[in-house]
């Protein structure tokens, strides 16, 4: 049997995402029908509001341009992520580090080494330019770049739902997916426990050939019906609660061309500028600080009265599903797992997956048991391995002022494979080959800015003359470009104002 009726469960970010990537992969087949089904009654989570360059080239295949994106989602340009007090505040002061998405290899000279054994107090992040050029508050993009292009590498903020609407019209408009609104209560299945239809809250039996489940953390399908057991990673990432705020922007204040991740004792805050207001989350542990306590360190950082916020708070069942394709049902987005937001990896798993679906697509119910071992096998790789990273930037950390931090440099909350490349960490820095698969979605150059920017104790090496005086040219290079770098550069706030201006001057 041809599989010709795809339904996704759920609109949002994931499920518009599946829809389009699904249709890019599939429009050429005029027998397919994609339909979104959307409850009315299940608003969307609507957080994930920072994303990684990944999301580029989905966006492309979409036929999404990039103004369109900037001036529909109140977007902003993201160059990394600044972190502060990730190390002991008592032993560093008041510290930061950037994890930029430039490459710690200037001109392609791994220049770690160099930096390992004569760094000369300078941060890491000197080894580029991209965290220099975010304290400047410049743009990433030359006022004449094209769409998708810049001097340096780029992501974006936006308002999250507002990038769900924007995806579905697109959808809707360039791939014909069909979009209806209903309330799914159960299904029914076929003699082999593929699911056959789906049924609403008004007695209606939809039938299809093929499901996605997008219900969030509701897990419709992969959950309430295919039963497919929820791996757990709580003891090993420990922020289980958020408390999520929205503030206004002051008009002449800045809009940061980055997100602030800002440490407390019992987990970290972001801090996300978007073109009209800041969107801010204070992630913690609920074992290691009581609800009143998180409310009140909030509103501190917040710098407003504890009584004049009311966040919303949502928990968190940090971990996977075992398989996310069971029968003729995938799961993406929160269906599929969640982890805290702290490099942006729920977008970035929705939207991989998302893809690797499509690219994988079954034309025939036949196919499927062909395609589920491999599809589970890269997604399980993904999330295990993106876990690890996010553990990285707790175990490594030197804070010892609070239980939580201490909890998190137990061995017994670190993967043995995490472990096993710190080992190697000690010995000499990540290389590339440290990181052998495609799907490794985080790779050396991640680790090299987490592990340096919160001092991570590597052997140093020596180093030929050669080496010594290439890897100086290269930072004095990089001082060069960081010192000239506003005569060519807009501040990351002119920019977005004059596309905004120049638009609506056309």
């Amino acid at each position: 049997m041809k599989i010709k009726r795809i339904a996704i469960i759920g609109g949002g970010t994931a499920g518009w995402l599946a829809a389009n990537h699904l249709g890019v992969e599939l429009n050429a087949d005029p027998e397919i029908e994609i339909t979104v089904l959307e409850s009315k009654d299940v608003p969307s989570i609507g957080v994930g509001e920072g994303t990684v360059p990944y999301l580029m080239k989905g966006l492309k295949r979409f036929g999404i341009s990039e103004a369109q994106l900037l001036l529909s989602c109140d977007a902003t340009f993201k160059q990394g992520i600044k972190f502060v007090n990730w190390l002991d505040p008592e032993s560093h002061g008041e510290n930061y580090y950037y994890h930029p998405f430039d490459t710690p290899y200037p001109g392609g000279f791994d220049i770690s080494p160099f930096w390992v054994s004569q760094g000369e107090g300078r941060p890491f992040d000197d080894v580029g330019i991209q965290a220099r050029i975010c304290e400047l508050g410049l743009s990433p993009k030359r006022k004449n770049s094209g769409e998708y292009l810049g001097d340096l590498a780029y992501a974006y903020h936006f308002n999250a739902t507002k990038f769900a609407t924007l995806l579905a019209e697109n959808a809707q408009k360039r791939f014909n997916v069909v979009h209806e609104f209903a309330t799914i209560v159960g299904v029914k299945k076929d003699d082999k426990a593929n699911i056959s239809h789906l049924l609403t809250d008004t007695g209606s039996e939809l039938p299809f050939d093929f499901y996605v489940d997008c219900s969030g953390f509701s897990s419709i399908l992969i959950d309430k019906e295919l039963k497919v057991p929820f791996v757990s990673k709580a003891k090993e990432l420990l922020t289980d609660t958020v408390l999520v705020q929205q503030m206004p922007l002051v008009d002449d204040e800045n809009i940061n061309p980055y997100t602030t991740a800002t440490a407390h004792k019992a987990g970290w805050i972001w801090d996300i500028p978007l073109i009209n207001r800041r969107g801010t989350g204070f992630v913690y542990s609920s074992q290691h600080m009581s609800d009143t306590e998180a409310l009140s360190l909030y509103a501190e950082y917040l710098n407003v009265p504890k009584d004049s916020i009311s966040p919303r708070k949502i928990s968190m069942d940090i971990g996977y599903r075992k398989e996310f394709w069971s029968k003729n049902c995938v799961a993406l987005g929160l269906a599929q797992g969640f982890l805290e937001p702290l490099e942006a990896t729920s977008i970035l798993i929705s939207d991989f997956s998302a893809e690797l679906l499509a690219r994988n697509f079954p034309r025939y119910a036949s196919d499927i048991d062909i395609s589920i071992p491999y599809y589970n096998k890269v997604v399980t790789y993904v999330w295990e391995k993106v876990v690890d990273f996010i553990k990285l930037h707790y175990c490594i950390s030197d804070r010892r002022d609070s239980q939580f931090w201490l909890d998190n440099q137990k061995p017994d909350t670190i993967s043995e494979e995490l472990k096993a490349r710190l080992q190697k960490f000690k010995l000499q820095p990540p290389q590339q080959s440290d990181f052998f698969s495609r799907f490794d979605l985080f790779d050396d150059k991640n680790f090299l800015y987490v592990l340096y920017g919160m001092k991570f104790d590597t052997k140093s090496t020596k180093l030929t003359q050669m080496e010594i005086e290439q890897s100086y040219s290269l930072i004095k290079s990089n001082d060069v470009l960081v010192n000239k770098a506003d005569k060519y550069l807009m501040p990351h706030k002119d920019w977005l104002m004059g596309l905004k201006a120049a638009v609506a001057k056309n």
